[in-house]
């Protein structure tokens, strides 16, 4: 279950990429969560994700 709050769902996604996995499709696959969900709802904060940092910049 990821949250449901965008501020919470940046920090807790950035905290999952940095910590555990390589890439979003990694931990999107591993959580069962649409891709999309989450780049939606972040972009909606004016973030959008860096591959390079692999994080939500």
């Amino acid at each position: 279950m990821i949250p449901k709050d965008p501020a919470m769902l940046l920090s807790f996604v950035n905290l999952k990429l940095r910590d555990f996995y390589k890439n979003l499709d990694e931990l999107c696959e591993d959580l069962d969560v649409q891709k999309e969900e989450i780049v939606e709802k972040l972009k909606a904060m004016d973030y959008v994700y860096d591959e390079e940092k692999n994080q939500f910049v």
